[in-house]
């Protein structure tokens, strides 16, 4: 028997080594073949949670071998508790890892520790697959879908695992004799989150900062040929009750491609897609003078998105894809697909240090929405310098088209250059950025109107948590790919939207306590402050935030927070956003506390509350709201979310009383057919919405859809109707 995984009795850094299959591995979770028998065994994990200074109590052994095609991957996970129920989500894949039982490996075939490949399954066989990027800091990004292949069997004490992850389906460098790989386990009947390679509780488990060393006896080859054509038909009936011919039938056939340049460099190519199976997005109450935010969840944007998505900030995004091939609908305020007639994208890594992005994409021309063809090209490169730190540069043009013809006088371009730090423990995190936008209106301001520019520090320990964050926005700084919605602001006095450039500072400071406590895992105070100013430094929003959160060992937990608010209106607005009368422009000052409980997502009954009460402008304001939650294991989800707000001005500025109501169900019949439907009441957009999907699911990346969206008028007059049928195959040369 190889001796070939140097154990580990301290926290230092593991290493097993991996040899290849002299015999076929059969996926059957039974782990009786003789390369098995003869692999390195990585074990003697060690705790994350409740705390990370031993070993884990609970017991998993994990073995590896490949062979030309596949890494294989196969764990016994021990049980002590036979008698009690596995705590399972969802049959559904990318089930939520934090709240299951479930085993998971990390992988980074750079050793880069930025980007990588999560697979993880738990003990009823269900998958969930995801990236690492950004070295994991917030976890996996689990829209990413591929192939691989799993078998979970289960006995007495314990449950066995036994994984087969295709070459062809990660990104990797052939040649490289040492990958980054860590495993992770959670046992919830225990309430033990635990890992090969020790990561510290004030970090994501998937952190990639925090990894063993995968040593191979021969470096893996090429994959070979890797081509994956993915073609879609689909039929669908829409009825819209508003207009006078409502009645559409329609059908389409397009399709995706995805080529292997190099092991690590991906060609996807894309002709007439449709996202028509895309989970609606879940309304939300706005309140604010500014656009929401919502993720991104179409497939072809998703692999390597990071490359294009993270640079700028949350608020400050020179691209955003979802400006791609969808567009508001004003009259059922949802997002609808624009017609993409094709698109390109070429992204992954050149080699350890240089990474590469390319994409170009055609819409075409839809009337009904207003909005002409337009041509979109992204390039954005980033080379990796010191340890886990990068420097990255990108350009974003949108260029528009009148029949078939450019127009040269329609346009919008971005460039810029972001700086990402990281220090190689993660403790200390830190970004510069500075990004141009060129277009017609802004063609003769100033330099710096046109601009943008941020730094942002971190420090994270387990008792100290400090950030930083200075930002500034030119008026003129426009970007129609991105996403910047507060250097634009409402006039209702000339009805549009005009330039403004502001300044932000943002610090925050948080103190994180351990108590020796059987009930309370952490607990401490915080204090942060949002402060804006426009160009002439005068402050026109602030708000100072002191909290206090408590942590249950149970994963229970409580949030206080009291707020001191300094608004400036620069315009008359209507800031119960009912269409009440305007509140006249000015300064106010007012006051708020909130109370958030989050109960143990480990029940299957489960909740959380939340409470915001307080003064707003010149008057007062009270919202709550709250999500209850039931798991009949492991075939049901069923959820009720609410929120209610009640804002009360005086004369003549009018009261609002606002509801937003979304029951949902979630049913996983197999580990391959899945139904979920929800509906949406939502008062302030006079709407209320149905959205049901069944997904069959009849062989690996391959699937049946049908989906029905129903859209009413909160007097349940109906607004439209739409039923579509699609079917997506998955073929591999």
């Amino acid at each position: 028997m190889s001796l070939a995984c140097f154990s580990q009795n301290t926290k230092e850094k593991p290493a097993i080594q991996i040899k290849k299959a002299v015999s076929e591995i059969k996926i059957d979770g039974e782990l009786n073949e003789t390369d098995w028998q003869n692999a390195a065994i990585a074990k003697d994990f060690f705790q994350s949670f409740p705390a990370d200074t031993s070993f884990a109590e609970t017991k998993t052994e994990v073995r590896l071998t490949y062979d030309d095609k596949n890494l294989y991957v196969a764990a016994h996970c021990y049980d002590e508790f036979p008698e009690k129920d596995y705590i399972i989500q969802s049959l559904k894949r990318d089930f939520s890892y934090p709240v299951s039982d479930a085993f998971a490996v990390f992988i980074d075939p750079f050793d880069d520790k930025l980007n990588g490949f999560s697979f993880s399954v738990n003990p009823l066989g269900a998958q969930r697959e995801g990236l690492l990027q950004g070295g994991a800091a917030m976890g996996v990004t689990t829209n990413w879908d591929n192939k691989w292949y799993s078998k979970v069997t289960r006995h007495n004490d314990k449950w066995v695992v036994e994984m087969a992850i295709p070459f062809k389906t990660i990104r990797y460098k052939p040649g490289i004799s040492m990958w980054g790989i860590n495993f992770s386990r959670n046992d919830l009947k225990r309430n033990e989150s635990s890992s090969w390679a020790s990561v510290p509780r004030n970090f994501n488990i998937a952190s990639l900062a925090y990894t063993g060393d995968l040593i191979w006896d021969v470096p893996p080859k090429k994959a070979g040929t890797n081509v994956s054509l993915i073609p879609y038909g689909i039929v669908g009936y829409n009825d819209n009750f508003k207009d006078e011919a409502p009645e559409t039938f329609s059908s389409n056939i397009g399709g995706d491609a995805k080529i292997a340049v190099s092991s690590s460099l991906n060609l996807d190519l894309t002709f007439n897609p449709d996202f028509s199976q895309v989970e609606v997005d879940r309304q939300q109450t706005n309140l604010s003078r500014f656009s929401l935010f919502f993720p991104e969840k179409r497939q072809f944007f998703i692999e390597n998105s990071d490359l294009f998505s993270r640079f700028g900030f949350r608020q400050i995004r020179p691209f955003f894809s979802r400006n791609i091939g969808l567009a508001l609908d004003s009259s059922t305020f949802s997002m609808q697909p624009v017609p993409i007639i094709a698109g390109a994208r070429l992204s992954g890594k050149v080699n350890k240090n240089w990474r590469v992005g390319l994409m170009n994409i055609q819409t075409a021309k839809d009337a009904n929405l207003n909005v002409d063809a337009q041509n979109y090209t992204v390039a954005a490169f980033q080379r990796q310098i010191l340890k886990r730190s990068n420097i990255a540069a990108i350009f974003v043009n949108r260029q528009g088209f009148n029949n078939s013809e450019v127009s040269y006088a329609d346009y919008n371009r971005v460039a810029g250059i972001d700086f990402n730090y990281a220090s190689a423990n993660s403790k200390l995190m830190g970004k510069a950025f500075y990004h141009h936008s060129f277009s017609p209106e802004n063609s003769g301001g100033k330099w710096n109107e046109n601009s943008t520019n941020a730094t942002w520090v971190m420090y994270n320990s387990q008792k100290v948590f400090a950030m930083w964050n200075h930002e500034y926005v030119g008026e003129n700084y426009l970007t129609d790919v991105g996403f910047v919605p507060r250097n634009r602001l409402y006039n209702p006095e000339i009805r549009v939207y005009e330039g403004f450039s502001y300044w932000r500072f943002e610090p925050f400071f948080n103190l994180m306590f351990y108590p020796k406590s059987k009930k309370i895992n952490t607990h401490g105070p915080g204090l942060y402050l949002n402060d804006y100013y426009d160009k002439d430094f005068r402050s026109f929003e602030r708000r100072i935030n002191a909290n206090y959160k408590v942590k249950w060992l149970n994963t229970s937990e409580l949030n206080i927070n009291f707020n001191r608010h300094d608004d400036r209106l620069i315009y008359d607005t209507d800031i119960t956003f009912s269409g009440n009368e305007p509140l006249p422009a000015g300064a106010y000052t007012y006051y708020s506390n909130v109370i958030r409980f989050n109960s143990n997502k480990r029940s299957k009954l489960n909740y959380n509350v939340n409470t915001n009460f307080g003064t707003y402008y010149n008057g007062t304001k009270l919202s709550y709201g709250g999500e209850l939650t039931y798991r009949v294991q492991p075939w049901g989800i069923f959820s009720l979310s609410f929120m209610q707000n009640e804002i009360r001005l005086p004369e003549p500025y009018g009261n609002a009383f606002i509801s937003l109501i979304g029951p949902k169900v979630e049913l996983s019949f197999t580990k391959s057919l899945f139904f979920t439907t929800f509906f949406q009441y939502n008062t302030q957009i006079d709407n209320f919405n149905i959205n049901s999907r069944l997904q069959w699911r009849f062989k690996p990346m391959s699937d049946l859809f049908i989906v029905y969206t129903d859209n009413y008028d909160t007097n349940l007059s109906v607004k439209n109707r739409a039923v579509v049928m699609k079917l997506i195959w998955w073929l591999t040369i």
